[in-house]
């Protein structure tokens, strides 16, 4: 996974900086969205691992099957893909922008698992006081896991903080049979 995403780097900083600098981010979010939910097709997977296939008839199958969810210049970008026989990192391209796109925008998208129903006040809530704490917008997601117990997990791409019950007690028995 690391070696994709070492592979995949820069072309994603490249498509970040000609989108950025044209005003189109989130064009160029949803245009690799598409083509990389395309890629991640097994059909399409083998199509692109053929041999039999040039890179152009690569690329140029990848955007008849995307239409007109492609601005010209991300059709280019797949090109160059394609040239250098990368189209098969296009999730980890399209990951990797949308981080640069929210740290551009001081966002962090936050997952919160709880034991129960959040209340879209009590999200709100949780959400500008973690906004205050991580000095950026939060843009929260809740989903209800009842082994939790009680207590919540609140997850982005870098930071975990289990205040479960059950998180606490898989501690509590840690320390207990050491």
């Amino acid at each position: 996974m690391a070696e994709l995403t070492t592979l995949a780097r820069p072309y994603a900083r490249a498509a970040f900086e000609h989108a950025l600098a044209g005003s189109a981010l989130a064009t160029w979010a949803e245009a690799l969205a598409t083509a990389a939910a395309v890629v991640s097709d097994e059909r399409a997977a083998q199509l692109l691992g053929s041999p039999s296939y040039t890179a152009a008839q690569k690329a140029d199958t990848l955007i008849d099957v995307c239409g007109d969810a492609l601005p010209e210049p991300v059709r280019n970008f797949l090109r160059v893909l394609a040239e250098n026989r990368r189209l098969a990192l296009l999730p980890q391209v399209h990951a990797l922008f949308m981080a640069l796109k929210a740290q551009q925008e001081r966002a962090v998208d936050l997952r919160l698992t709880s034991a129960f129903e959040i209340d879209a006040e009590q999200g709100a809530r949780i959400a500008e006081a973690l906004g205050r704490k991580l000095q950026r917008e939060v843009r929260l997601s809740t989903e209800v896991d009842a082994s939790l117990i009680g207590g919540v997990i609140i997850r982005t791409d870098d930071l975990v903080i289990d205040g479960s019950v059950r998180g606490r007690l898989s501690k509590l028995s840690e320390a207990m049979n050491s």
